[in-house]
């Protein structure tokens, strides 16, 4: 099975340059999930057609919790990111009060269940985007208050930042509280151990590490099976913690591509480094550049240029990049990453870079000369930036 080329020639296919909203199929995973199509049995049936799916669909969580630091009672597969953070939000969190985080995303920001103990308390972060662990501890050391669920995303899905994860967890563990973690952009790209890290529940999604879309996991720290109210019974499905057939070809892929990304990483942090440089020469900033990111990641603001404006630009270069999240119906908005992060317009003047897993220099190379020639048509009608381009980001 083929995977679509991410550094093409000009004039051929674009130039795929969108990790962070999906990662290119991996071949493993193309090939567990022809495997898997082919079996005509229902993991739920008795007979010997759905003994074989479920040994499949078993196999598969063995590998995902394993690599992931849980036993294998505690991987709960999902439809994806999304529905693993909500179930661990409604599942876990009945009458704790949530602390979640200024930059997360949409799906956990809007994902808090209606039994929670009073309003969001929410985190704020520095101009480099990661969590203040000062405010953190102020919020969990209250003694007035119902236990704590926290929310932090492992890493930033619009600019790449990683929490001090390890603090953070320390701190949790000090003061009682469940530490819920989406780390749909980072499982996959490097390692995590669930328990070892002290994490209470962790998210993650099949295509954004090379597997297909349609599947994800949400993994439990505590003993295993722990209990976990469902979001819908259906059938009983996952130890009746998710109701509903498992989608075993798309899961197959998910352990797959999490398995072939982890055997053979690819330190992209060279080629991010260069197209950085060359997009600071362009006259951009680097957004959260004083913070540990991840290294495939890039988020690069104009000041005064829109971010719609640049993505069709490079969109009619054949460049495939972002401006913030993939889930927002299609649209170019306002940034609510970089909004808490101070800033200010720049938040409506950033596109993300996100190089996948098969990227090649000449597609780097290519971004880099289209990115320099935009830079430079669009100065003179440049709006103005009122006052001085903010702390924690990196300018020419």
């Amino acid at each position: 099975m083929t995977t679509p080329s991410a550094g093409s020639a000009p004039g051929t296919e674009p130039t795929y340059l969108d990790a962070n909203a999906t990662e290119p199929l991996r071949p493993a995973a193309g090939a567990a999930m022809l495997d898997a199509a082919r079996l005509v049995g229902n993991p739920s049936s008795v007979h010997g057609a759905g003994r074989a799916a479920r040994a499949m669909l078993e196999n598969a969580r063995s590998t995902v919790a394993r690599r992931l630091g849980v036993e294998a009672l505690n991987c709960v597969f999902t439809s994806g990111g999304t529905e693993a953070n909500v179930l661990a939000m409604h599942g876990l969190g009945g009458g704790r009060r949530f602390l979640i985080g200024r930059t997360e995303h949409d799906a956990v920001r809007k994902g808090v269940p209606p039994t929670a103990a009073g309003p969001i308390e929410w985190l704020e972060v520095g101009a480099d985007g990661q969590v203040r662990l000062d405010l953190l501890e102020q919020s969990l050391a209250r003694r007035d208050a119902a236990p704590a669920f926290v929310c932090l995303m492992l890493a930033n899905n619009e600019t790449g930042v990683l929490h001090p994860m390890a603090e953070v967890a320390r701190l949790c563990t000090h003061y009682g509280a469940h530490l819920h973690v989406d780390a749909v952009q980072g499982a996959g790209r490097f390692d995590i151990s669930v328990r070892e890290q002290g994490f209470g529940s962790v998210a993650c999604s099949g295509h954004k590490m090379g597997g297909p879309k349609g599947a994800g996991a949400l993994l439990l720290g505590g003993p295993a099976p722990t209990r976990l109210d469902p979001i819908f019974e259906g059938g009983g499905q996952e130890q009746g913690r998710r109701g509903g057939t498992q989608a075993l070809p798309a899961i197959a892929g998910l352990a797959a591509a999490l398995e072939e990304g982890l055997d053979n990483p690819r330190d992209l942090a060279p080629l991010r480094d260069r197209l950085e440089h060359a997009a600071v020469q362009a006259g951009a900033v680097v957004c959260g550049a004083g913070a540990a990111r991840l290294a495939n990641t890039s988020c690069l603001a104009l000041p005064g240029r829109r971010a719609q404006g640049q993505l069709m630009r490079l969109d009619l270069d054949g460049l495939c990049v972002s401006a913030g999240s993939a889930c927002s119906s299609g649209k170019v908005a306002f940034s609510h990453v970089l909004d808490a992060m101070g800033l200010g317009p720049l938040a409506g003047q950033a596109v993300r870079v996100s190089l996948p897993w098969n990227v090649t220099a000449a597609g780097v190379e290519r971004f880099m000369a289209a990115y320099t020639a935009m830079a430079a048509a669009t100065r003179e009608t440049a709006e103005p930036m009122a006052g001085n381009v903010p702390a924690g980001v990196v300018r020419a």
